[in-house]
């Protein structure tokens, strides 16, 4: 049998969605089940990671549903999402003085942008050859 291109990608995917779906639900509920006081949950993931998570997996979502490819741009959007989080993170535990206002920028601008290259996204591919 011989794979190709196209099937190296759909395993390598399934492997990253399969390794966080367990990891999720397979290690964080077995941890739950051993443990007698349950697993505490800080307030900063709740308040910023969980959304966070949520943001990646919308943004994700026009290139799951169309099955398109992510383009170059696109690729480079998600790079610079992962480098303002990480400077988030980066921030948050220095407790640097610049976190409100990083904080602000990215809600006040990254994220309406975000929302509208979602939904024009989805409505180009859309109108795609392959709908």
């Amino acid at each position: 049998m011989q794979l190709f291109p196209s099937d190296l990608r759909d395993i390598a995917v399934g492997n990253v969605v399969g390794s966080n779906v367990f990891n999720i639900l397979g290690v964080v509920s077995a941890a739950g089940l051993v443990s007698s006081a349950g697993i505490p949950i800080p307030d900063a993931a709740r308040h910023f990671d969980l959304w966070e998570m949520l943001a990646v997996a919308l943004a994700c979502l026009p290139i799951m549903l169309t099955g398109g490819k992510i383009a170059r741009w696109e690729g480079a959007v998600f790079l610079g999402y992962y480098v303002a989080y990480t400077a988030y993170l980066v921030l948050a535990a220095q407790q640097h003085s610049a976190l409100p206002a990083f904080s602000g920028v990215m809600l006040s601008y990254v994220v309406p942008i975000t929302l509208l290259t979602l939904v024009v996204s989805l409505l180009r591919r859309g109108e795609g050859p392959h709908s």
